[in-house]
């Protein structure tokens, strides 16, 4: 990020929108492998228009399972980041 400071305003405000973007589709990648993963684990009786309420246990108990373990890989994900710029920065 400190290379962006250097850039032109204009420049900047490119980087941070195209920035924008790739997180959105990110999030909305994230959600969609969510709700398709949940849903094809989850959603086996389709009698009714509602979920039964083991269906509705079992999306809850996924998507809880799933949002923790993408929390988990960001942390270690910027763990990782941090002993590399530690790393960089003894060099």
């Amino acid at each position: 990020m400190e290379n962006v400071q250097s850039l032109p305003a204009h420049q900047q405000q490119q980087f941070m929108q195209h920035l924008e973007q790739m997180q959105m589709k990110d999030s909305l990648a994230m959600y969609n492998n969510l709700v398709a993963r949940c849903f094809d684990a989850c959603s086996y009786s389709f009698r009714s228009k509602t979920l039964d309420k083991s269906e509705v246990n079992c999306m809850e108990n996924c998507s809880s399972r799933y949002i923790k373990m993408a929390q988990r890989v960001g942390l270690r994900f910027q763990e990782h980041q941090a002993m590399q710029q530690q790393q960089q920065q003894q060099k």
